[in-house]
């Protein structure tokens, strides 16, 4: 989607949009919180209008932001949380690296080995940059697109869920995951990313569930990349560097100045 026809018709600027879209995919806001901020401001906002740029902004800014992300490592760390939606929990597969890294996520109606199996196969396409740490640009100002690579894990760590085995299996049965990758059932080496579902849970709780499936994916993509950002997964911007960060976004999406 070009810039353009991304902001065209929209009544607000391009930089009061991806601003709302920024603080509520990154901070514990509602909808009503961000009215309330942007009315400080002199900007009379609905909630439903900030709702509807979220929706419009937010896979397109995981989409952005694919391109840029840091190659993570081969030891994967696999667990699901909860998420609402209509009064009914969810299943959110995602899976980081051994420094926290995120690698993928899955918003699935189902737990089983076949939604395992969905979110594996997501997984391994998923793609990073592979441009070497040396030529690394170390500012933001003019984004290229590298050249992505794979990453097949050395090392699966999971829960005691029995449909992690039987998804595994099928995958090395179907010679899409190596026979060589080990799958590890131990619940302790998985608290690093169970600490990492805690980010995530802080935001939706704000919202109080969602409304379809359609619209949590979507909150949920934008929720996820704005997190991989906040951990410096992008290719240069630190861990911290929260203008950097901003600028980068700004950039992503045209509307610097």
């Amino acid at each position: 989607m070009e810039n353009a026809k991304l902001f065209k018709w929209r009544h607000f600027e391009a930089a009061i949009i991806l601003l709302c879209v920024r603080w509520y995919l990154r901070y514990a806001l509602s909808y009503r919180d961000l009215k309330e901020m942007m009315r400080e401001w002199g900007l009379s906002i609905d909630h439903t209008t900030i709702f509807a740029l979220v929706q419009h902004s937010a896979p397109e800014l995981e989409k952005r932001c694919r391109p840029h992300l840091k190659a993570w490592n081969d030891s994967w760390k696999v667990d699901e949380t909860y998420i609402k939606v209509k009064n009914v929990w969810m299943y959110l597969y995602r899976a980081v690296d051994s420094e926290g890294n995120t690698i993928e996520f899955l918003l699935s109606p189902t737990r089983d080995a076949e939604a395992a199996k969905r979110f594996f196969l997501k997984a391994l396409h998923a793609t990073t940059d592979s441009t070497p740490q040396a030529q690394q640009v170390a500012s933001p100002t003019a984004p290229t697109v590298p050249t992505p690579t794979r990453r097949t894990p050395r090392v699966i760590n999971v829960d005691k869920n029995a449909a992690y085995p039987k998804a595994i299996a099928n995958l090395k049965a179907t010679e899409v995951l190596p026979q060589h990758v080990e799958l590890r059932q131990v619940k302790y080496l998985n608290n690093l990313i169970e600490q990492d579902h805690r980010f995530l849970k802080r935001l939706t709780k704000p919202g109080m569930g969602f409304f379809t499936f359609e619209t949590a994916w979507r909150t949920v993509q934008g929720f996820e990349v704005m997190n991989m950002i906040r951990k410096g997964q992008l290719q240069g911007v630190a861990k911290g560097d929260v203008k950097e960060q901003v600028t980068l976004i700004a950039k992503l999406f045209g509307v610097a100045g």
